[in-house]
């Protein structure tokens, strides 16, 4: 080999290095998009309900319609 050719060599190992340790440290640092939170939204928790909720009628008989 020439000496052109050993220091191109060595300069395109040295490159493709760096690219590999920067793409590494980047993806260390960023999440996929899709996971986690999602900006100022706020988890909503489920409550959990004891018993009957239509236990008791809401509707006013007046909106009710009866034939």
């Amino acid at each position: 080999m020439t000496r052109s050719k050993k220091i191109f060599t060595a300069a395109a190992i040295f490159f493709f290095a760096f690219l590999i340790w920067l793409i590494i440290d980047i993806s260390r640092k960023t999440t996929f998009p899709g996971s986690g939170k999602k900006g100022k939204e706020v988890k909503i928790e489920k409550k959990t309900v004891d018993g009957d909720t239509l236990k008791s009628n809401s509707t006013p008989k007046s909106a009710v319609h009866q034939p």
